[in-house]
């Protein structure tokens, strides 16, 4: 993709339009998306008139990056040249891994603004807040926006995937005119697993699949395997995998797998799960580790030494 960028680049240099304000503003554009930030920066640098989609496009492209830093100082740019950042420039700050600090500064300029209960940049403060463990804001900010969407449900129920506030809200969803989609039932499932309730998971997949018309994703397998082997079922789970899944297995799948045959010792299934994995990712470390630790809870020390060897073939740290 970036060969057809840099061949259009050196089009538009022969066709005389390098100064072309419109060109160059697609130019940051096209770079920052195909991966080369610094080329971006370099066309961004050459324009005089930068577009709100220059900025954008830099900001989110440094991001993109982790460059967090760098992204910043183009956002007080932007502010100074008097150009107002929109729920773009917004949300793709706060839905980033952005440290506390700056994500409470950029929350304080958008209050001042007036554009909190812009349903973008308040649906980006839910992300930026639920990173951050701060579920009282997370809660205080969903209850008092003007209004929501499937995002905004989305958001909330995925900020309490660990606990029964994410069935809670899904219920008031389900009251609401937003209809689920498969984002929905991702954190939904994920909560039914930690809190061992298999009958709820089972019914909230069965009704994402019936009532929702939703094709289940990986992600969702992956939930439902993760489901059944945090309670112990591990025959359940491995009979999810191979009878119930109308796709081949990935790693997500397999892993859930995996790490319930560690926490449940189950010795059978994990190796046939860790197989699958060396396939999958030949180079996990962390599969290897966990079937050595199966193996080393069973007693099985040959085993362990079987692995071990198998990881020095391949160049993997013990």
């Amino acid at each position: 993709m970036i060969q057809v960028g840099e061949e259009v680049h050196r089009h538009v240099i022969r066709f005389g339009l390098g100064n072309n304000t419109f060109v160059l503003n697609a130019l940051v554009d096209m770079y920052a998306k195909c991966g080369d930030i610094i080329r971006a920066r370099k066309v961004f640098n050459s324009i005089d008139q930068k577009a709100l989609v220059s900025w954008n496009s830099m900001i989110v492209g440094y991001i993109r990056h982790g460059l967090i830093v760098e992204a910043m100082s183009i956002l007080w740019w932007m502010i100074e040249e008097g150009c107002e950042p929109d729920s773009v420039t917004l949300s793709a700050f706060l839905t980033s891994m952005l440290p506390y600090k700056i994500g409470t500064q950029i929350h304080g300029w958008v209050f001042r603004r007036g554009t909190e209960w812009n349903l973008s940049v308040a649906n980006s403060l839910i992300v930026f807040y639920s990173n951050q463990d701060q579920l009282g804001k997370v809660k205080w900010l969903f209850e008092c926006m003007p209004k929501r969407d499937v995002v905004s449900w989305n958001s909330i129920i995925s900020a309490h995937s660990k606990d029964s506030a994410a069935i809670e809200y899904f219920s008031r969803m389900m009251d609401s005119d937003a209809s689920p989609d498969g984002i929905t039932f991702v954190p939904l499932l994920s909560a039914c697993a930690h809190l061992g309730m298999v009958k709820d998971g089972e019914r909230m997949f069965s009704m994402m699949v019936e009532r929702y018309q939703i094709s289940p994703s990986m992600e969702h397998y992956a939930c439902m395997v993760n489901l059944y082997a945090r309670a112990g079922l591990i025959s359940e789970a491995y009979d999810f995998v191979v009878n119930r899944m109308e796709v081949e297995a990935g790693p997500t799948v397999w892993g859930a797998l995996l790490y319930g045959c560690y926490r449940h010792g189950n010795a059978e299934v994990g190796e046939i799960a860790a197989n699958h994995l060396f396939e999958l990712e030949p180079d996990g470390e962390h599969n290897f580790e966990l079937l050595i630790k199966i193996y080393r809870k069973a007693g099985r020390y040959k085993d362990v030494e079987r692995i071990r060897s198998m990881m020095m073939e391949r160049g993997l740290e013990l």
